[in-house]
């Protein structure tokens, strides 16, 4: 399931370029104290891995670049993504609530707030990222320091971890794991300027917008539409929709 927030203000919005922890501090700000605690400090876990198991989507509406960041005019939308509905009700039941909120600094409304349920899922699906898709190995350098390496959709390493993320985050929520482990995913429509830089709490990220093909377990598939597809899902990346079938053909033929 997911949640669209609507919000509305009195003028312009102005965020700096690199605003999803101010997204991020806004959900954990406005879910129930315990159930924010539990998502923070342990999360769904799997060996060493630590999950939250929620994704949320860049500011969505018309914005330009200025001097002091991004200025966005409203309405502008949000979503929020999870398989866990205790998640997204106590985010929409406190959102809803408060209904005047800071995020960065501005002053915003909430004006609506939209449920939309997990639409069936088959065993192929195109989808358009809401939000960079980022996955990575943290290597060893020459001179014996670590370093990260973000990977590109065009490397088979893409979509391998990527799936062994998937996998991952199905047994730390189940507790085991999938019936079929059937994954891959493809790039219909990626171009160069799809590759988003993004400065998270002082940390370099790199991720990738675009279009994609996804093939696999229904299951598989389902939880990467709920939780996002990737790494760092919680702190703003991996949120996609479902394109219909028409935009599918499209994109092919723009790739043809």
């Amino acid at each position: 399931m997911r949640l669209t927030f609507k919000f509305v203000a009195e003028g312009p919005v102005v965020l700096p370029l690199n605003y999803n922890q101010h997204i991020q501090a806004l959900i954990y700000r406005y879910l129930d104290e315990s159930l924010a605690e539990f998502l923070h400090n342990e999360g769904y876990r799997y060996e060493k891995r630590r999950f939250k198991l929620f994704t949320f989507s860049r500011v969505l509406g018309r914005f330009r670049l200025v001097e002091e960041g991004l200025m966005v005019k409203p309405p502008f939308r949000i979503v929020v993504s999870s398989p866990l509905d205790d998640i997204l009700r106590s985010l929409a039941e406190n959102m809803v609530r408060e209904g005047e909120f800071a995020i960065a600094e501005n002053r915003v409304f909430l004006e609506a707030v939209n449920v939309h349920f997990t639409p069936p899922i088959g065993e192929e699906i195109s989808i358009r990222m809401l939000s960079p898709v980022t996955v990575y190995s943290t290597l060893m350098g020459m001179d014996g320091g670590k370093k990260t390496y973000y990977y590109t959709p065009l490397e088979d390493e893409f979509g391998e971890l990527i799936k062994r993320n998937l996998i991952k985050k199905y047994s730390a929520m189940y507790g085991k794991g999938p019936a079929s482990e059937a994954f891959s995913i493809e790039p219909l429509r990626v171009r160069k300027t799809d590759e988003k830089i993004i400065k998270y709490k002082g940390f370099i990220i790199k991720g990738w917008m675009g279009r994609f093909r996804l093939k696999g377990s229904p299951e598989l598939l389902r939880l990467a539409y709920e939780s996002g597809i990737g790494s760092k899902n919680s702190q703003g990346f991996g949120c996609f929709e479902i394109l219909p079938k028409q935009s599918e053909t499209s994109s092919e033929r723009s790739n043809s």
